[in-house]
Formats: C-alpha cells, structure tokens, sequence
C-alpha cells in the first residue's frame, strides 16, 4: 500500500494561522459585537451596508481586524494551492508561508495606497472611499468564507487538484458578482465619473493580478 506523505512541519505552522485566525474572529465579535454580528448577515440583510458605509473610517479597530483576517486566509489557501501544485520534494514550507503572507500582505496594503492617491489627485475621494468601503467588505466576507474550507483542505489527506479548480472557480465567481453588485449599485456614480472608472478598473483590478499571476508562475 502507498504511503501517503503529511507534511508535518507546515501544518504545524498551518495550525497556529488557524488558531490565530480564529482568534480574532472572536476578539472582533467581543469587542463590536452589534457591527459583527451586522457583518455575518451580510448576505440576508444589507443593514452593515447601509449604516456603515458612511463611516469611511479605514483605521476603525474592526476594519484593521477584518484586514488582517483577510490577508491570512487567503494567504492560507494560496499555501494550500502551492503545496497542491508544486512538487512535494520542496523545502523550508514554513518560510515559504511567511513569504506568502508577507507578499499578500504587501500587495493587498500596496493596492490600498495607491487607490488612495489616485482619488485624491482626480478629486473623487466620497466616491472612491465608499466605493472601496463596499469591496473591501465583501471582499473581507468571502474570504471568511474561504476559511473554513481551507482548514478541511490543511488536514485533508488526498487534495484532490479538480476539488480545488472548484474551489477556485466559486471564489472568484463570488467575486466576480459582488463586483458587479456594487456596480449596479452605484450605477449613477459611475455613469458619472465612467472615464475614471475605466480607468481605475483597468489600472488597479485588472492589472496588478496579471503582473502577480505572471511573477507566481515566472517563479
């Protein structure tokens, strides 16, 4: 009978992500209750939408840790996707995690500054905070979403490689439609500024993934 290899030393490191995760998923729920609990019913009730959204407060203690939640799931799954497709005879895993969060982490804060700056030098600064409020949300929900399928797969002891295309496939589905949701949704605005839209759809959520897709599979 084959032997099936565990990968012991990174899922030891996998397991501290996990517990990590879940802490501040119950630190968020202690400290802004009524706001998490707004934010977990977000596919039933647009409440966290409608209220929140005209905070704009990016360094709101809540955001920070949804933030974080954020970068360390997906950067827990992207792992899970590494180990699946790169050869198992592969070294240092543990780094190779650390890099992966600290690459996500820089990508997805690198993203932010530069939406940042292109709102104010076009001057549409309501706009653009509102818009990112909305995307950001969805996208810090999805990907809490994400989390609990990425631990079935850490402790999972045949990935199978057509399970994680799906898997894949609903993600970026998922975001896919809440973009275009949160476009519906601000059809005036960017019937407004539609040359600026364009602009900034080409520039920051279309390019930047081509450029990371190319550098993952260049490396």
């Amino acid at each position: 009978m084959e032997a099936i290899e565990r990968y012991t030393t990174a899922n030891d490191l996998l397991t501290l992500i996990i517990l990590l995760v879940l802490l501040l998923l119950v630190l968020a729920k202690k400290m802004f209750q009524p706001r998490f609990e707004d934010f977990v019913s977000l596919v039933t009730s647009g409440k966290y939408m409608v209220i929140k959204s005209r905070e704009h407060k990016a360094l709101f203690g809540f955001n920070i840790l949804m933030l974080i939640i954020h970068i360390l799931s997906v950067s827990l799954f992207l792992f899970i996707l590494y180990r699946a497709f790169v050869p198992s005879n592969i070294e240092n895993t543990g780094m190779i995690i650390l890099r992966i969060i600290t690459g996500y982490s820089f990508f997805v804060l690198l993203k932010i500054f530069v939406e940042k700056i292109i709102a104010n030098v076009f001057d549409i600064d309501d706009y653009i905070d509102h818009y990112l409020f909305q995307k950001h949300t969805y996208r810090n929900f999805i990907s809490i979403m994400l989390f609990p399928v990425s631990i079935f797969l850490v402790y999972s002891d045949n990935l199978n490689n057509v399970l994680l295309y799906i898997i894949l496939g609903l993600f970026f589905t998922a975001m896919i439609l809440t973009f275009v949701r949160i476009i519906i949704k601000n059809e005036g605005q960017v019937a407004s500024y539609w040359f600026y839209f364009i602009l900034y759809l080409c520039a920051l959520e279309i390019t930047p993934y081509i450029i990371l897709y190319k550098l993952i599979t260049i490396s």
